[in-house]
Order: C-alpha cells, then structure tokens, then sequence
C-alpha cells in the first residue's frame, strides 16, 4: 500500500535515531525468546539419547560389556533422529526469509510457532516409532528454521543501534534456556519496504517509545526511507539479487558469502557435537556420571552467555570473534592431544571436562552471540531478509551436516576417534579465526543504514576506524522541506540511475 505521508530527514548524524523508552527493550527481548525453539531441541536431545528407556526401545540389544544397559541406539539411526530436525530447520530457514518479505517479520514468527507446534505434537502421538518421532521432529524443524531467521532479522530492525549487539544477543541467551505469546508491532523497515509510511510511523513510535510528530521519529524515518530508495536504485529484492555485485565492498555476494561461511564456522567450532551427542560421547570415554557432567556444561553454557550482553557493545563484534576463536582452538587442541597421549586415563577425562567447559563458556560469550549479530547488520534493507535467512540456512546446514557424520566417526562400532575429533574440531576454528581477520567488519556503535555505507567505503580490518560522515537522508535530498522528490546522487563506486526521482516523498 502506497502512501504519502511526508517525513524530512535531518543531516545531523546525532538525530538518526530517536530516543529509546524502556518499552523498545522490551519488545526486542520479548521476540528474542523465540531462541527458546532452538534450545528445547538442543537441550533435549543429548540427554534423551543417553536415557536406559530410549535406548530400549529404539535400540537393539547388545553385550553390557558394550553398553551397561544392554542396548544401544545404532549409529544410523542416532544420526537420523538427531539430523531431521535440521534438515527440516534449513528449509525453514530459507522459507522463513522469503515469507517475511511477503506477509511481514511478525506475522512470520507467528506461523512458525504453530508448525513448530504442530511438529512437537507429531512427536507425542508417535508410539515408540522412529519414523513418527523423525517426522514430528521435521516439521518441528521447519518452524524452528522460520523464527531462527525471522528473529534476528526483526530484532535487528527494531533495536536501538547503541544496544543492537545486547539485544540480538539475547537471542543466544534464550537458545541456553529451552509459546510465547507476540504483541509485537510489525518492523518499521519491512513498511518501508512496502512503501506503507503510514504503517511504518505507527510501528517506529511503538518501537521508540515516542509520538510521530517527534522530530527525532520523523529524521529516524526518513532516513530508513532514503537508504531503501538509495539501494533500490542497485538492486530490486528478488533472490537473483542477493550474488550481485560479486566480491567488490558493495558487492551483494560478498555480503551473502559472509554471513553464510560465517554460521558455518560457527557450527564447526564444534559446539553442538557437546549438546547433541555429550552424554553419549561421555559414556562411550569411560565418564561416570554422563548426564550430570552434561548438565553442569549446560549451566556454563547458560551463565556464560549474559557476559556477551556487556561485552559485545564495549569490545565489539570483531574482537570478540577472534579472541573467542583463538581460546577455543586452544581448549580444543589440549583435550585432543591429552584425550589422545593419556587415552581412557582419569587425567584425560578431567582434562576433556574441564577445558571443554572453558571451551564452552568462551563459545556462549563470543561466538554463539556474536554471529547471529552480524549477520542481522551486514545485509542491505532490499535483500535483508533473504540474506539473513540463506545465512540461517548455512547454520542449519552444517549443522545438520555435523549431526549426521558425528556418530559414524565418534562411535566405538564405526570411526571410533574418541578423543582425537577435537583435532577436527580444533582445525575448524584455526580456519575460522582466519576468516574473521581477513572478512568481518566491526559494526558496532552504527544504525544499520551506517553499517551499509561503511562497508562500501571501509575493509574488516580498518572497519575499527570508520566514522559516520553524511546521512542518507541529505544525500537524497529528504532534508529539504520544501522538497517532495530527491535526485539520486552518485557515490563512490555503486552505480545509480541518473536524474531519476525517489518518487514521492513519504
């Protein structure tokens, strides 16, 4: 819906955002609890795998000299149950993105939450079935996927840039913990989007806090609009024009490739092998008390993330990323090589414990929040969506990847590395520091239009430096009131339509 509400930008780099009441906090941490899907799986799962009953039942019998209760779950059949789910969780993802674009950030969240529902219902009615257990597990996956994209980039869009990084962070937080209902206004970007300027008003003045006539709200709105119709004049939003623009700083598929190798990494730091197959793997090493030991890693993982609410708007995206990379691959190469020198030894099970906690706290305060963040800046309004959910997918791919593969060379009956699969792991971050040095910006302290501009003018490793200069709403011409169209007006290397008009200036 078209319509013509006028709004005047301002050139003052102080005003691009209006002021935050505590009501903005709170919606951002509201929508941030759909993290608590993707926990609930993840929380679950371990534990469930490891239980005498499960194993009974889905398992075959075998030797206690094998297994102390006389059965076990087979590696294929681990691997399927615990990969279904994010299978279905890639395609949510990508699904997710695109029905955003189509019906809005909220009303997305919203049906995700009823097949996540549905998915989970599927599960109780099956009757110790692997194939209803799978499926449910599936279309609980689909829903997941939705809200996992959906989420982040609907936080992104409404938070106050000054706390983007706290509030999108809240997002892992709410993975460590486990229907939340969604009183939740719709994203004013997404209005933009539809060039409904009315819709996006009302939305801004909930998101903020404060009245439309607010100076403030007005400038913050029109420069959303005019970054939209600044990119707009680059590419259209269809998912050909997410790998536009090639490696270039302004380019879409440097964007994209991003925020994908990104969540790959993070699933290759090796973090869920912990949560999805811990108490097993414990077990298998000779560990007594499996699920204790998976239940103290999991309260680390739940304190340690809150730390990621101070640090990652003092420290900033990128540092945290690398140190965090950096003491990870450390913690992972000594259990590799201890668990490896001194196998089967009570050294090597209190060197695994211990340094895999350290492991996995220096996991929950850098890069568990940490990439999800960045992928909700980095990305311009126009394929925003898309390119967040392609981001998500790359996260549950490889996750799923991992959950699949993980049993065949973990398992006494099959690869059997035991100890020695921190070395794959450990490899994995060496790599994935490497990849943050030479790709990741810093993004902190910026509104999400400022991210746009200081990647087109700035490489990750001077991002650090970077300051706003000019506004997009006086570079379109918005700041003039007596104005009702901009001229777009060229910059740096992005190509722009000559003496074209915005149109109508909302």
């Amino acid at each position: 819906m078209s319509t013509t509400r006028r709004v005047v930008g301002t050139d003052d780099l102080n005003l691009v955002e209006a002021k935050v009441t505590w009501h903005a906090y709170m919606l951002c941490c509201f929508a941030s609890f759909g993290g608590i899907l993707y926990g609930y799986d993840t929380g679950y799962i371990s534990g469930l795998l490891g239980m005498n009953y499960v194993k009974e039942h889905l398992g075959h019998k075998v030797p206690t000299s094998v297994d102390p209760s006389g059965f076990i779950i087979p590696s294929s059949r681990k691997s399927l149950i615990t990969s279904i789910m994010s299978a279905g969780t890639f395609f949510g993802a990508i699904f997710g993105g695109a029905i955003a674009e189509r019906i809005g950030r909220r009303l997305t969240i919203m049906l995700c939450c009823l097949v996540f529902s549905a998915g989970v219902a599927v599960q109780i009615g099956t009757n110790d079935s692997v194939g209803g257990l799978s499926a449910g597990r599936f279309i609980a996956g689909l829903g997941t996927g939705g809200v996992s994209s959906t989420v982040i980039l609907y936080v992104s869009e409404i938070a106050p840039y000054r706390v983007r990084g706290i509030l999108v962070s809240s997002y892992q937080w709410a993975i460590t913990l486990g229907w939340w209902s969604l009183p939740l206004p719709e994203s004013p970007r997404y209005y933009v989007q539809c060039d409904n300027m009315d819709g996006a008003l009302r939305s801004l003045e909930r998101v903020r806090g404060q009245p439309g006539s607010d100076p403030a709200i007005q400038a913050e709105l029109a420069e959303i609009k005019a970054n939209y119709e600044y990119e707009k004049q680059i590419s259209s939003n269809s998912w050909f024009d997410c790998f536009k623009g090639g490696m270039s700083p302004y380019g879409n598929l440097r964007r994209v490739l991003v925020g994908v190798c990104l969540q790959m990494f993070q699933q290759w730091t090796g973090i869920n092998f912990i949560f999805y197959y811990g108490t097993t793997f414990f077990q298998q090493v000779g560990i007594k008390n499996a699920f204790l030991i998976s239940t103290i890693m999991n309260i680390v993982n739940v304190c340690s993330t809150p730390v990621s609410l101070i640090s990652i708007e003092r420290v900033g995206r990128r540092k945290l990323l690398l140190w965090g990379a950096a003491f990870m691959c450390a913690c992972e190469f000594i259990v590799a090589g201890v668990g490896t020198g001194k196998e089967g030894s009570h050294t090597a099970n209190i060197c695994l414990i211990v340094f895999t906690c350290f492991y996995i706290s220096a996991f929950a305060m850098t890069w568990g929040p940490c990439a999800w963040v960045v992928i909700g800046e980095i990305y311009p309004l126009p394929i925003r969506a898309k390119g967040v959910g392609l981001a998500t997918a790359s996260n549950w791919l490889w996750n799923c990847v991992i959950a699949v593969i993980t049993p065949y060379i973990v398992d006494t009956d099959k690869g059997n590395l035991r100890a020695k699969v921190f070395f794959v792991w450990g490899g994995a971050i060496l790599l994935a520091l490497l990849f943050v040095f030479f790709f990741i910006p810093e993004t902190k302290g910026l509104t999400l239009e400022q991210v746009d501009r200081m990647l087109e003018e700035t490489t990750p490793m001077t991002s650090t430096k970077w300051k706003p200069h000019d506004t997009f709403a006086h570079e379109m011409g918005l700041t003039d009131k007596h104005e009702t169209a901009a001229t777009v007006v060229e910059h740096h290397h992005k190509p722009t339509a000559t003496s074209e008009t915005i149109g109508p200036v909302v």
